[in-house]
């Protein structure tokens, strides 16, 4: 029984997000688990066929889908960041030196590994170069990779995206002209025509967008379904003008805007990364599913596997570790360079597009491009997906599971409970607008930054590395409230923490809409005022070990329900923050750090219990 048109488009979105969230439940490579469901979905149970659900539709949708996934990559590249951590150089000679050697090397390979000719395998060559957003983010994402090495793989991936594919254009021009001297000039002037129509169709959209934003042209509900409309616009104006101009458009104007110092553009950024999400699910499940298994088997295996070992072992590290000399780079963040190169949905999305315009002008093998590539794709993100991990973490450029935690708040009891993290082995930095605060952090030996944790420069100077979570613990609500949001992104939402909100005097607690809380640190009660009185009665932070003899409620028997269980370190050296949301049970050998709370008139004293320190 044919599947209905409706049911396919279901099928696509249904599959896509389920793909993606069963990678995030697996920790698999997010792509990896796309293409598979493609896959399987289109030529193995033949549910899904995008040829004949899209016809003459699928590469228009393709083209526009491709350019705002590179438009919301460009909405992440800032120009300041190459200042700062000083990789301007090294990206330039990524961008030219690195992709021309890669190129060349990928097209000997495609050469004499498959037997194409040398028009299919320089081709091939060009749409190789890229990597791209698609997949170079949730790589990121998932490993928390930071610095230079990271700001050096996301603009690689963004800017070498539409220049692949500017490339593959160029051969492509000079492969349909007979003349090779002509077709040389008309590719290098297509070249250059396609950088002036893109970057200027690009730049215009986006001075569009802020003088309607600036002048409050438009509601803040029409912000978003504006900027898709401007970025659809410009890339198919672009187009228009010169052909596959449009995903460089899309990248200059994401670009612009970023670094635009007129409109805030913190919401358009969200959206975006939703919308690129969708994108990239559909888009892949759409062109894995049209594959040909008669085609995936037409390839050796044998090949494919010795030119992709090419690929990986030799192309890729020879081009960058050539690229990057005299760049200041260390060798880690060289080595980790050279290792990473998975290769995503534009080069998918080109070789489909090319395969039928080489096809049309009579070479046999060129269908070849479409499972070549995919499978290529599949074994890139296989192996860099599993291995970016490891490699991270022995080249020391991650820390997984980090358990140290950001302090917002740098006054005495932030201080004590900082100490007494520092001392039980939990990475800790403090951040506090208040000078004095500050100087008292550095007389404790403990690390601090001075500033405003919202401003853009303070979060900058953060060292993210070993820090797995944030506690807002101002005086101010709001400030702890406004800090959360700000650094969700950074941590996510399960390791932002804030203090309770205090009460009036009827019991009602101060009223935030709840979408803007982080989690309530340490009981539902416990706000500013109640932590300083019961500090001030007795400042001291109280570590107690559990055994088997003292157990947790031991420990409540011997204490009182007043004293307050602020965290708890396990055997194994991670650390958990007790919340008013998911109250923790302690096991025998995990170490307790506890306050005592407000005086209890029944108790005169206060002791710590077994094995109690401070």
């Amino acid at each position: 029984m044919p599947v209905g048109v409706t049911e396919q488009i279901a099928a696509v979105f249904v599959l896509g997000i389920a793909a993606h969230w069963v990678a995030w439940r697996l920790r698999l490579p997010s792509i990896l688990v796309l293409l598979a469901t493609g896959v399987t979905a289109g030529p193995v149970l033949g549910y899904i066929e995008p040829d004949l659900l899209l016809k003459e539709l699928l590469f228009p949708l393709v083209s526009l889908g491709v350019a705002i996934i590179l438009y919301e990559g460009g909405l992440n590249l800032q120009f300041r960041e190459l200042s700062k951590q000083q990789i301007g150089y090294a990206l330039f000679w990524l961008v030219t030196i690195a992709v021309v050697m890669s190129w060349a090397m990928g097209s000997v390979a495609a050469r004499y590994l498959f037997g194409f000719p040398w028009p299919v395998a320089i081709l091939l060559g060009a749409i190789l170069v890229v990597t791209g957003p698609t997949v170079i983010g949730p790589l990121l994402r998932d490993l928390r990779l930071r610095g230079r090495a990271a700001s050096l793989l996301k603009w690689e991936g963004i800017v070498v995206d539409p220049l692949g594919a500017i490339l593959a254009i160029m051969v492509f021009t000079v492969i349909r002209t007979s003349e090779f001297p002509h077709a040389l000039s008309d590719a290098v002037l297509g070249f250059v025509a396609t950088i002036l129509v893109g970057v200027s169709i690009g730049c215009l959209a986006a001075v569009i967008f802020v003088v309607c934003l600036r002048r409050f042209w438009a509601p803040d509900v029409l912000h978003n379904p504006i900027s898709l409309m401007l970025v659809v616009a410009s890339s198919v104006a672009a187009n228009a003008v010169v052909d596959d101009a449009g995903l460089l458009a899309a990248t200059v104007m994401g670009m612009v805007l970023a670094n635009q110092k007129w409109v805030p553009l913190q919401h358009i950024v969200e959206f975006k990364e939703t919308l690129t999400i969708i994108l990239i699910s559909v888009l892949f499940v759409t062109l894995a599913a049209r594959l040909d298994l008669d085609d995936l088997r037409a390839v050796q295996v044998e090949k494919m596997l010795l030119f992709a070992a090419a690929m990986i072992l030799l192309v890729r590290p020879v081009s960058v570790l050539a690229a990057t000399v005299g760049t200041g780079l260390e060798w880690r963040e060289r080595i980790f360079l050279a290792a990473m190169a998975p290769r995503g949905i534009v080069a998918a999305a080109v070789a489909s597009v090319f395969a039928l315009d080489l096809a049309s002008l009579g070479y046999p093998r060129a269908a070849e491009l479409v499972p070549v590539t995919l499978l290529f794709v599949f074994v890139t993100v296989s192996i860099y997906g599993f291995a970016a991990r490891p490699l991270a973490r022995s080249l020391g450029l991650v820390q997984f599971n980090p358990q140290g935690i950001l302090f917002v708040g740098a006054h005495d009891w932030a201080r004590a409970m900082a100490e007494a993290l520092m001392q039980e082995g939990c990475a800790v930095l403090l951040v506090d607008t208040k000078w004095d605060n500050i100087r008292q952090c550095r007389m404790a030996g403990l690390p601090c930054i001075y500033g405003n944790a919202l401003a853009e420069r303070t979060r900058e100077e953060i060292d993210f590395g070993g820090l797995g979570r944030l506690l807002a613990v101002t005086p101010n609500n709001e400030v702890n409230v406004l800090v959360c949001l700000r650094y969700r992104e950074d941590f996510g939402r399960k390791e932002v923490y804030h203090l309770a909100f205090p009460s009036d005097k009827q019991g009602r607690h101060e009223v935030i809409p709840w979408e803007h809380h982080g989690r309530i640190l340490f009981g539902k009660d416990m706000d500013f005022a109640r932590l300083s009185e019961a500090f001030r009665a007795n400042p001291k932070i109280f570590s107690t070990k559990l055994t088997q003899e003292f157990d947790f409620q031991a420990f409540r028997d011997h204490q009182g329900k007043n004293a307050i269980l602020l965290f708890v370190r396990k055997p194994d050296g991670s650390f958990e923050v007790c919340t008013a949301d998911d109250p923790i049970e302690p096991q025998p050998g995990d170490t307790l750090l506890w306050l005592p709370g407000p005086p209890d008139p029944q108790r005169e004293n206060v002791t710590a219990g077994p094995g109690a320190t401070c």
